[in-house]
């Protein structure tokens, strides 16, 4: 195995960045602490805290705000470029929910397989709202889908896109795994398939 490059950064160097990026990612938004709180759910003291550097970034920090701002997680942490074309799956673990990136691209939609597994018991819904487009498309188990008035259940096969600052939630329903791709881009781009079959869900 090759010994490591001298010029890599370290992790500790690597998050060290992390706060400024993000504080600049912030300004050239224009949002305020307290927008990025309502979006991320994540408190304005934490918010601030990591901007400044006294809080260490973590991933469950880090992955809303990486979707708040539409940038991969790499950008967030500076990780160096390494011009390999392959995708390295990496699971990532968010309250009930394995999920893999399946994309890495530079803004733009954004590519994730979901897993919720059937040891996870059924949720009550807790609907979330944020800026950004969705599509998802089930591919095995039972999906439960709450959008605004709407209460439905996908199953393996149908998909549903949806504008994200509707209130939305969606977890596990029935026996057995539920397995989902998703589909998220930034506000107004919309994907090229979308929504449910007819008479299961309204736009």
């Amino acid at each position: 195995m090759a010994a490591m490059d001298d010029a890599t950064p370290t992790t500790e160097a690597m998050l060290a960045t992390v706060g400024p990026r993000l504080k600049a990612l912030r300004t050239q938004k224009g949002a305020t602490l307290a927008e990025l709180s309502a979006t991320t759910g994540i408190s304005s003291s934490t918010l601030s805290r990591l901007e400044s550097g006294q809080r260490r970034p973590a991933l469950e920090l880090l992955l809303p705000l990486a979707r708040a701002y539409g940038v991969p997680l790499d950008q967030l942490v500076g990780a160096p470029e390494i011009g390999d074309p392959r995708i390295y799956l990496r699971p990532m673990r968010r309250r009930d929910q394995i999920i893999l990136p399946l994309s890495r691209s530079e803004g733009g939609p954004q590519a994730f397989k979901h897993l919720i597994p059937a040891s996870v018991p059924e949720r009550d819904p807790e609907p979330k709202v944020h800026e950004g487009n969705e599509w998802l498309y089930v591919l095995r188990g039972s999906l439960r889908l709450v959008l605004g008035p709407h209460d439905i259940i996908l199953s393996a096969g149908e998909a549903a896109e949806f504008d994200t600052r509707t209130p939305h939630w969606f977890g596990r329903v029935g026996a057995g795994d539920v397995e989902f791709l998703s589909l998220f881009g930034p506000q107004g781009e919309r994907m090229h398939v979308r929504a449910a079959p007819p008479g299961r869900l309204d736009h």
